[in-house]
């Protein structure tokens, strides 16, 4: 029978993580093991976390990043399936095992994500429903950047140890962004899976990474230059529309987070890649008006 070992990397979350690992223990399909890497917490998470004794093993590291906290992590199991919980997040009791039927279905799957309910860390009230996705060979999807193909948040996947080797985890030189990333390598080799239902809980608050607009622009354009030095004329053939999609997504959020200097860079950009966007960009600040 096939094992499953769970990572959580955290950093300074001792005020979450009881949930975490409560969320992952109550599966109804158990993991073989769960293992906790400390990235170097000062909040006292070590106490936390040695309160569940020996259903967790803990490890601490210095702070390096979440990348190398969950490589580190998989370098210490042993399981045939690998799942990463967010420290911060909640799983539902069936999350492992509803992935690993989907995993069953095709032995050609190398990765599965499932929709996510993301919730006010405040109030609890939901934030917004992700629960579309595909699956297949959806790389090029992923690259492209134009419909919701993978959940990436790493709390929301499972992966084979195969695929994780054969990528070689996680970039560790990547702050935000490193999920897709990861998920678009793994994509670029095997099949994805995806459960369309919210077996995760994510929490939304100031800390989370993702509300750095500049680290996702540093991030993501890491991944598309590594994406584009490949040889592929196929991939290749994509590079301006996605650039384009790209440029798009940044010009929108530097516009909502108030930097209009850089709003207008990046749409510039978009326009230049990808012409067709001028449309979008003409009628941006009624759009925007109208929504606020």
């Amino acid at each position: 029978m096939s094992s499953i070992s769970v990572i959580i990397p955290t950093y300074n979350y001792g005020r979450f993580i009881c949930q975490a690992i409560e969320g992952v223990l109550a599966q109804s399909c158990p993991a073989a093991e769960v293992i906790v890497v400390d990235d170097g917490s000062t909040d006292g998470t070590d106490e936390v976390v040695k309160e569940f004794d020996d259903r967790v093993r803990y490890i601490r590291q210095e702070n390096h990043g979440v990348c190398a906290a969950r490589n580190k992590g998989v370098e210490h199991s042993s399981g045939d399936f690998i799942a990463f919980a967010d420290a911060d997040d909640i799983w539902m009791p069936e999350k492992l095992e509803k992935q690993l039927a989907k995993f069953a279905e095709d032995d050609e799957i190398g990765l599965v994500h499932c929709g996510m309910r993301e919730f006010d860390s405040d109030t609890g009230e939901t934030v917004t429903m992700h629960l579309e996705g595909a699956e297949g060979m959806v790389a090029d999807q992923l690259l492209l950047w134009e419909n919701p193909v993978v959940n990436v948040s790493g709390t929301a996947i499972v992966v084979t140890r195969k695929a994780f080797n054969k990528v070689g985890g996680f970039d560790t030189e990547m702050k935000v962004g490193e999920d897709w990333d990861f998920c678009y390598r793994v994509a670029r080799k095997f099949k994805v899976g995806f459960v369309p239902v919210a077996l995760v809980e994510y929490r939304s608050h100031g800390a989370n990474a993702h509300n750095n607009v500049a680290e996702m622009e540093r991030g993501m354009t890491r991944f598309y230059e590594k994406a584009f030095a490949s040889a592929d004329a196929d991939v290749l053939a994509l590079k301006r529309r996605a650039y384009g999609n790209f440029h798009n997504v940044l010009a929108g959020s530097y516009f909502h987070s108030g930097q209009y200097g850089s709003f207008a860079r990046h749409a510039a950009l978009s326009i230049w890649n990808r012409p067709s966007n001028f449309a979008h960009f003409a009628g941006f600040p009624l759009r925007r008006l109208r929504r606020s």
